[in-house]
């Protein structure tokens, strides 16, 4: 099974605006969140082999101002035999529906680059690679999100106090994904211990299907704390440094 790498560090990151689920039930009194701040955020991380050992590195910058937010994301990672350098950017309006995503990478001996434009009054996202390359036509709803857009949005969700309904989220492909809130538990980050709000991200692509489990810590920001990607000989980890 082929599973798309990055798309997993860009959730680590709506077919139809359902009601948001909440994820404190209807007769509990949800503690006050702390009141979030204005986004201009770098974040770390590292990938981790199952055993532990490092698989690689990048970081996702996030950026907001009056005419809307702006995300990069870039990684480098080794598997034997198999060297990965991926970078992406994507724009979104201030009510975080994507308006452009451009991704470039080197997998193996695999060059990609290509964007993706979404217009939300013709419900069409148009995807094309290279210059002067293949053009695709995608349908989509009127607030499509890409995979960096989609991390922000599910953090604003959280502070909120819902989950997103399931819907597809592009990373050049649509990739169906549908969250499930777990609950609250206590890990080890960077030698603390924190309080962090799990959810289960159940993705399928047009050739993939997997599940990731996502951290958040209860912070104002519901900062990204880990990603951990299961697979058959154990959990790959990716872990953000805050």
């Amino acid at each position: 099974m082929r599973i798309p790498l990055v798309f997993l560090f860009a959730l680590a990151a709506a077919a139809s605006q359902k009601p948001a689920a909440k994820v404190v039930p209807s007769d509990a009194k949800p503690a006050e969140a702390p009141k979030p701040k204005p986004v201009n955020e770098t974040l770390g991380f590292n990938v981790n082999w199952p055993s532990g050992l490092s698989l690689g590195e990048g970081q996702i910058t996030s950026l907001q101002n009056a005419g809307g937010w702006s995300f990069s994301m870039k990684v480098e990672a080794a598997i034997p035999a198999f060297t990965i350098a991926e970078s992406a950017t994507s724009r979104a309006g201030t009510d975080l529906c994507s308006l452009e995503l451009n991704k470039q990478a080197t997998r193996g001996s695999k060059k990609v680059d290509e964007t993706t434009k979404f217009d939300a009054s013709s419900l069409m996202a148009t995807r094309q690679t290279g210059s002067g390359g293949g053009k695709t036509e995608i349908r989509i709803n009127a607030c499509a999100k890409d995979a960096l857009t989609f991390l922000q949005f599910l953090r604003n969700e959280l502070i909120a106090g819902r989950v997103p309904s399931a819907q597809p989220v592009y990373y050049g492909a649509p990739y169906q994904t549908r969250l499930q809130y777990i609950g609250t538990q206590r890990i080890v980050s960077a030698g603390e211990s924190i309080e962090v709000d799990k959810l289960t991200a159940f993705v399928k692509g047009p050739s993939s299907e997997f599940t990731v489990d996502l951290l958040f810590a209860r912070d104002a920001n519901r900062t990204p704390v880990q990603a951990q990607i299961p697979v058959a000989v154990g959990k790959f980890t990716v872990e953000f440094t805050r």
